[in-house]
């Protein structure tokens, strides 16, 4: 099912249940009831219970965001290093740097094309992802500068390939959820009880007020929907994506 009906299908059923229960709510009324009568009491607690779920949703909509921004991050990290690696084997004698350069080929191009399925379905990297980059480790350093000119390159080519292999590790490390089960809690929680204080002002049944009870509910849904959206940085609708990798990819020649 497409992430984006699920999003129309929850804005759609959280309208509906508040317009629902608002109606049903005006039926059992008497005649004598009048829906102006609302103890300033809860007008102040309705009033404070919505900024206070208001600012714990903003941090947590900041956070997923951050936290998508520090993967997309890694992966240019990385896309960059691998780089560094194959640019400056270029010092190294021909056989040397050929067969550097196909590994790093090799290897962004499993990433590229089977580690990162599997890393967006099952929120986790290949073992052989991981053997091909110690297979560029192993180029570099099993390789004895015979020259001051390549000995200048050999620890900056070290140094790139740690690089690699640590944001790696921050990717793999930022594959799943970021956001804690308890804190998921408190929104669905603190987003029911807030939708829930609407009838406490003793909401009518006149349109203006149906279609601001609506709108209310619906924006609810939607920013719960984009925190979880963005709650797997590698996997859902608006995910990070492989483009520096790629980029890298087409340049070592495809």
């Amino acid at each position: 099912m497409s992430e984006w009906l699920v999003l129309t299908l929850a804005m759609v059923a959280a309208c509906g249940v508040v317009l629902i229960v608002t109606l049903l709510r005006h039926r059992k009324t008497g005649e004598d009831y009048d829906a102006s009568d609302t103890p300033d009491v809860i007008e102040y607690m309705t009033m404070m219970i919505g900024v206070v779920y208001a600012i714990v949703l903003g941090l947590a909509i900041a956070g997923v965001w951050e936290a998508r921004g520090a993967a997309q991050e890694y992966v240019r990290q990385e896309a960059q290093a691998l780089h560094e690696v194959s640019e400056r084997a270029d010092a190294y004698p021909d056989d040397v740097r050929d067969r550097i350069r196909a590994d790093v080929h090799t290897y962004v191009s499993h990433v590229v094309t089977k580690e990162w399925d599997t890393m967006a379905d099952k929120g986790e990297l290949t073992d052989r992802g991981r053997q091909l980059l110690r297979q560029v480790r192993q180029d570099v350093t099993d390789y004895r500068p015979k020259s001051d000119f390549e000995a200048q390159t050999y620890q900056p080519l070290i140094d790139a390939v740690a690089a690699a292999d640590d944001a790696r590790s921050s990717r793999a490390d930022s594959t799943g959820a970021t956001m804690p089960g308890v804190v998921w809690f408190g929104l669905v929680i603190g987003g029911l009880i807030t939708i829930g204080m609407i009838f406490a002002l003793q909401i009518r049944r006149t349109p203006r007020e149906l279609i601001l009870a609506g709108i209310f509910s619906a924006l609810f849904a939607f920013l719960l929907f984009l925190i979880w959206d963005f709650d797997s940085p590698y996997s859902r609708g608006v995910a990070a994506g492989a483009e520096p990798l790629r980029e890298l990819l087409a340049q070592l020649g495809g």
